[in-house]
């Protein structure tokens, strides 16, 4: 769960750096822009051939405001014919607006009715802000009035795509559990190796995801294809800001892919040493062999030492046993061998083997070895089984194990 929120969380925050970039290639908004009276909209109006749709919807919006600072001086709006393909809205012989043949067929309408529209929104827009003016509702209250308007009309057109793009990352995500269970089902009819089961799920889970908040950006209005150069555009920048989620994320993707280990698998890495139980995108857990469990960054297992002790099944283990020099040291062996061939778990093949490792002060070190199971608790319990087995062979016959609690001195009279 903790790889699945910082992987959305990765993937919101390059949309949300993305967005100042977006915004500029958004369709509808780009391709018009809405005129507004105290914070209320009358009508949209498009690009012309020199000026932009909101560079010219402010220039209208001045006007207005203009004549709303006296209003003794507004009068009607009149409708003037300037040429075949544009009109012009006057009031008081100043021009409010050119109503173009453009404007018209963004409004799938005719010039003189798009020019007769826009012409009564204005006169209804004036007259309502004279009166506001009027009986004093001006200044405070009419601002936030006007910040209340252009708030709703911000969720007019917004709050459905918004819930539009929610709607798809919910059923994105269910599609996403539910594929991730169907393949849990599927795995588990059938004998894979778990570590490739894992990288299947986990690719096909998260690219499912990716699907999603893709379809989302769409649903919000935005071109995927310019979320994509957005990001480049901010890579830079999220790339040092994240360099450790994603160098986790990059690693956790070779080590299921590269495979130096695998699910199950008894590893040390550094000072960690246990059974591996997960490989995901950003941590490996190990369950240390107290019961722990410990994240390991897949960074840091990427770029450090990691002895794998169950990458073979077998492995060999050894004994330590100190004799004196009074002993036969082989016959000492020969019962050692015996003994370890006759212990539970002990392989045959390799046989096991025994030989003089050092020559202390006071006894001989003999090394007991041999093959046994690669996992911990087959190793260790063995092990202590030869032990006991070897310790017992030799006191059975009379060899004299070392007695730390005695300290043989020996006396030079030379």
């Amino acid at each position: 769960m903790a790889v699945k929120t910082r992987l959305l969380f990765i993937l919101l925050a390059l949309l949300a750096a993305a967005m100042p970039a977006l915004a500029q290639d958004e369709g509808p908004s780009a391709s018009s822009a809405p005129v507004r009276v105290d914070g209320r909209v009358i009508f949209y109006v498009g690009p012309s051939e020199d000026i932009s749709a909101a560079a010219r919807a402010e220039q209208i919006e001045k006007r207005l405001e203009s004549l709303l600072e006296d209003s003794t001086a507004i009068a009607p709006a009149v409708i003037e014919e300037s040429g075949p393909d544009t009109r012009l809205i006057t009031i008081g012989g100043s021009t409010i607006v050119t109503v173009t043949t453009t404007d018209a067929e963004d409004n799938v309408t005719d010039i003189d009715t798009l020019a007769a529209e826009w012409a009564g929104a204005i006169d209804t827009a004036l007259q309502r802000g004279i009166e506001r003016r009027q009986t004093g509702r001006w200044s405070v209250v009419v601002l936030i009035d006007s910040a209340f308007a252009r708030l709703l009309e911000s969720l007019r057109t917004t709050l459905p795509r918004i819930l539009a793009a929610l709607f798809v990352l919910a059923l994105f995500g269910l599609i996403a559990l539910l594929v991730r269970g169907l393949m849990q089902r599927g795995f588990g009819r059938v004998d894979y190796d778990l570590t490739s089961e894992n990288l299947i799920k986990q690719l096909i889970y998260y690219g499912i995801w990716m699907l999603g908040i893709i379809v989302a950006v769409s649903a919000l209005g935005f071109d995927p294809q310019a979320l994509a150069t957005a990001i480049g555009l901010t890579s830079v920048a999220l790339g040092f800001a994240l360099k450790d989620v994603l160098s986790n994320f990059v690693s956790g993707l070779l080590l299921l892919v590269m495979r130096p280990f695998k699910l199950g698998d008894q590893i040390v890495v550094g000072e960690t040493e246990g059974a591996v139980e997960g490989i995901e995108l950003r941590v490996t857990r190990i369950r240390t062999y107290d019961g722990r469990v410990v994240l390991v960054p897949n960074g840091e297992l990427f770029t450090s030492r990691v002895t794998n002790n169950t990458a073979a099944p077998l492995r060999r283990a050894s004994v330590m046993i100190y004799l004196t020099y009074k002993d036969d040291l082989a016959r000492a062996m020969a019962l050692a061998l015996a003994a370890a061939r006759g212990t539970e778990g002990v392989l045959q093949e390799p046989p096991p083997s025994a030989l003089v490792r050092d020559l202390e002060p006071t006894d001989v070190a003999l090394e007991l070895r041999f093959w046994t199971d690669s996992r911990r608790s087959d190793f260790l319990a063995t092990r202590s089984r030869v032990s006991e087995a070897t310790v017992a062979a030799l006191r059975d016959v009379g060899v004299g194990l070392p007695d730390p609690a005695k300290t043989t001195i020996v006396i030079d009279h030379d």
